[in-house]
């Protein structure tokens, strides 16, 4: 099925049960008529009201992502835990209110029936809706193909696997072998039509919508040009995992009837959640200026009574797509820092950063006038941290994937300086991409938050680093 038609489904289905649920509640409490009760202005207003915020909630723990092959359990459970926590945030408004007027009401414990409602209707409604679709899956309507990347005993159970149970509406048309010596083999009817150099071709004439990576280990070379060689191509890219990579938690992963998969997003943020990033960004950023003048004021001023030369620093970064722009910060380190050395790494405890540079560094103080970059649109509060040009095609040779991260906008703050410590040599680049690769993949407002929550502790303990 298609995404956009199948997301509509979910949005119009919620639309309807959500509000359904608070009609039938309504209307057994004062035992009234159905049209009536609608025009009623303490009806209509917070049924608006509260589908508002159930769709807020439903967003944020992820009931509108693209289904695949969830469970009816895992739907109801997903459901049960946000209306849980939903509902007792409405409790408690409800009773600080009473509390507020001095009254006592029993309307906030019979908001307990509401739920049980709520979760009956907007549960069948759901379950009613995945069914259709599992149904028309099952008849040929929907369906995609795909192609699984490796031949093996492996990449053959998962072929079985996807053959057996048609509700996941996926047709392997194709393997793409990653030794030649598999070529023109086949397994079940499904032939080896190429080896991975081969995998746009497959994609293109197969009409390919699923790229399942299946691969013996050793082959991370093999993996990651196979996710380079889908850019841009409109393909759900999923991996069959190692037992390590699926208890370390650093992948997002989802089940084809118990087998785990781990997700490689192609879009890495809907389109709507970038919009509202992006006004955030403008928000937070004007607010911070605003907020921090003072501190602005002092800063400067210690800068100048310390040492010559500018107050603030700008250094050319590159940004998203690759296109440079220049950073600004409040300058910590000494005039001319890189004359004699070139582009360096700056340490922890590097002798070119001053006194105040010292200090600022250590409250991050000397990150605010990055405000300005993300007013300008070359920055966000949340992403990679922004690396020169010249380091980024240094480590673009050294290491795979490194210029993924210039898909996204970079940030300030990110998952990697939040995980990890300062960059000093090419190991700790290594690991910070990894936290990069894992945020661009898991993009969303959620873990923005997520983030700038845990920056906030980093910056009072001391921990992490921005460079």
């Amino acid at each position: 099925m298609n995404k956009k038609v199948e997301k509509f489904l979910i949005l119009f289905t919620d639309f309807l049960t959500i509000n359904l649920s608070l009609l039938l509640f309504f209307y057994l409490r004062v035992e009234t008529g159905w049209f009536k009760l609608i025009s009623q202005p303490d009806v209509l207003l917070p049924m608006v009201a509260l589908y508002i915020y159930w769709l807020i909630i439903f967003t944020f723990v992820g009931m509108y992502r693209t289904w695949f092959a969830s469970s009816r359990f895992d739907e109801l459970s997903t459901l049960f835990k946000s209306t849980f926590v939903g509902i007792f945030f409405l409790l408690f408004l409800i009773l600080y209110d009473d509390y507020s007027r001095g009254v006592s009401s029993p309307f906030g414990f019979f908001i307990f029936i509401y739920w049980g409602i709520f979760l009956l209707i907007v549960g069948a409604g759901r379950l009613t809706v995945r069914s259709v679709q599992r149904n028309l899956l099952v008849r040929g309507i929907g369906r995609r193909n795909a192609v699984i990347v490796g031949f093996n005993p492996k990449s053959q159970n998962l072929y079985n696997t996807i053959k057996n149970h048609r509700a996941l509406g996926i047709d392997v048309v194709a393997y793409a072998a990653a030794l030649y010596e598999n070529i023109n083999k086949e397994y079940n009817g499904i032939k080896v039509k190429g080896v991975v150099t081969d995998l746009e071709k497959i994609i293109d004439e197969n009409n390919i919508k699923n790229v399942i990576i299946s691969l013996e280990k050793h082959h991370e070379e093999t993996i990651l040009e196979v996710i380079a060689r889908c850019e841009g191509k409109n393909v759900e890219i999923k991996i069959v995992p190692d037992l390590y990579e699926i208890i370390s938690g650093q992948v997002r992963t989802s089940q084809i009837y118990g087998m785990p998969l781990i997700d490689v997003m192609p879009e890495l943020m809907p389109e709507w959640e970038k919009k509202i990033k992006r006004l955030m960004d403008i928000i937070l950023s004007f607010m911070l200026i605003i907020i921090t003048s003072p501190a602005t004021l002092v800063a400067s001023l210690l800068i100048k009574l310390e040492s010559k030369g500018p107050i603030f620093y700008k250094q050319e970064r590159a940004g998203m797509n690759g296109k440079v722009f220049k950073i600004i910060k409040f300058r910590t380190m000494v005039v001319d820092a890189e004359k004699h050395s070139g582009p360096v790494w700056s340490t922890k405890d590097d002798p070119r950063i001053t006194k105040v540079g010292k200090f600022m560094r250590k409250i991050r103080l000397d990150e605010i006038p990055q405000a300005i970059n993300i007013l300008r649109g070359d920055m966000s509060f949340v992403g990679p941290r922004p690396e020169r040009p010249f380091f980024v095609e240094k480590l673009s040779n050294e290491i795979p994937l490194y210029k993924r991260r210039l898909k996204v906008r970079p940030g300030i703050t990110g998952w990697a300086q939040v995980k990890h410590k300062y960059d000093e040599t090419i190991e700790d680049v290594k690991v910070k991409l990894r936290y990069d690769l894992f945020y661009i993949e898991n993009m969303s407002l959620r873990m923005d938050f997520k983030i700038l929550f845990r920056t906030i502790f980093v910056v009072l303990f001391g921990k992490g680093h921005y460079d």
